[in-house]
C-alpha cells in the first residue's frame, strides 16, 4: 500500500510538471523536507515531565528544549530524522548523574512547531541552542542530528565545543534527493524542477551538502559509531567522514542497525564524554551484537 501511494504521489507530480511546472517545484522540495512526525505516548511524555522545560523561538516555529541534571559540564543531544528526544532516554539517564544534559525537539519534530525540517534549518536551530545554553562540552548526535551539527560548526566555526559525537550519520544529501526521486519514480522534468527550487532556495546543488567535506574543518576531537549493514545510512559514509575528520576514533558495531540501540554503544559513547583521554586519534575498533 506504502509503494502504491508513494508512485501515486510521483505520478502526480509528473503530471502536474506539465500543467503548473513553478507548482510542481514547490510540492515536491516541501515533500522532501516533510518529516511524518512521530507521536509521543503517554510513557514517553511522562519521562519528558520529569525534565525541565523550556522553549524558544526559531523562524516563527517553537522549539521544545528539556533538560535534566545540574552538573558542571554540559552535553546536548541531537536526534535525527523522525525522531524526537525520547530516543536518549537511556543517554540521559546515564549521564545527567553528573552533567546538565539539554535535548531538543527539531523543527517538525516531537513538541516543537513547524511542519518542514532541512539540514540549514536544523543546523540553525543547533546554533541558536548552542548560543542560549552558553559553554557546551560535548554534543552526541543520531543521523540526520549529526549531519546538521557537521554544517552548523562548517557555517559557524566561531561555535565552541570540545568533543562530538556521530552516531549513524549520513554522508552526502545527494543521496537522499536521488533516492527520493527514484522512490517517486520523478520525471526528469519534475526532478529538474526540483533541483532548480532547492538550488533558488539554498544558493546551492543539493551535492554541497557533504558530511566528510564539513567534518574536515572539525578540530575537535570526535567519535563516529556506525553499524556495518545500516540499511538507511551505508557503513562507508562513517569511513570517509573519519578519513576526513582528523581527530576522530571508529567504532564499527555489527548487529545494531540504523538506531545503534545497544548498551554497549552507550558504553562507549560515556567513555568518550567522561574521559577526555580516551580517544586515540584516527584509530578505529569493533563491537557486535553477540546475542
Amino acid at each position: 500500500m506504502k509503494n502504491i501511494i508513494t508512485k501515486s504521489i510521483g505520478a502526480g507530480l509528473n503530471t502536474l510538471a506539465h500543467i503548473a511546472p513553478a507548482k510542481t517545484a514547490q510540492l515536491g522540495f516541501e515533500l522532501f523536507c516533510r518529516p511524518i512526525r512521530v507521536p509521543i505516548n503517554e510513557k514517553q511524555q511522562a519521562f519528558f515531565n520529569s525534565a525541565t522545560k523550556e522553549s524558544f523561538t526559531y523562524n516563527g516555529n517553537h522549539i521544545q528544549t528539556y533538560r535534566w541534571g545540574t552538573g558542571e559540564k554540559v552535553i546536548m543531544l541531537l536526534h535525527g530524522w523522525q525522531s524526537h528526544s525520547y530516543r536518549w532516554k537511556i543517554y540521559i539517564e546515564a549521564l545527567s548523574k553528573d552533567h546538565t544534559v539539554y535535548t531538543l525537539d527539531a523543527p517538525g519534530h516531537g513538541l516543537s512547531g513547524g511542519k518542514m525540517l532541512n539540514v540549514p534549518l536544523y543546523s540553525e536551530v543547533i546554533r541558536e541552542q548552542i548560543k542560549r545554553i552558553g559553554s557546551v562540552d560535548t554534543i552526541i548526535t543520531h543521523s540526520l542530528g549529526g549531519f546538521a551539527t557537521f554544517y552548523a560548526f562548517y557555517r559557524n566555526p566561531e561555535l565552541s565545543v570540545n568533543k562530538i559525537v556521530a552516531l549513524a550519520s549520513p554522508g552526502e544529501a545527494q543521496e537522499f534527493f536521488d533516492y527520493f526521486t527514484s522512490a517517486l519514480r520523478l520525471s526528469k522534468k519534475s526532478t529538474q524542477l526540483i533541483v532548480e527550487y532547492f538550488e533558488k532556495t539554498f544558493k546551492v546543488s543539493p551535492a554541497f551538502f557533504s558530511a566528510p567535506v564539513f567534518a574536515s574543518t572539525l578540530k575537535v576531537p570526535g567519535l563516529i559509531i556506525h553499524d556495518e549493514h545500516d540499511n538507511e545510512t551505508p557503513f562507508h559514509h562513517a569511513e570517509r567522514i573519519h578519513r576526513a575528520w582528523k581527530n576522530s576514533k571508529l567504532i564499527k558495531t555489527k548487529g545494531f542497525g540504523h538506531n545503534l540501540k545497544s548498551t554497549d554503544v552507550v558504553k562507549e559513547v560515556v567513555h568518550f564524554v567522561n574521559d577526555p583521554l580516551s580517544l586515540r586519534f584516527n584509530t578505529e575498533m569493533s563491537i557486535s551484537n553477540q546475542r
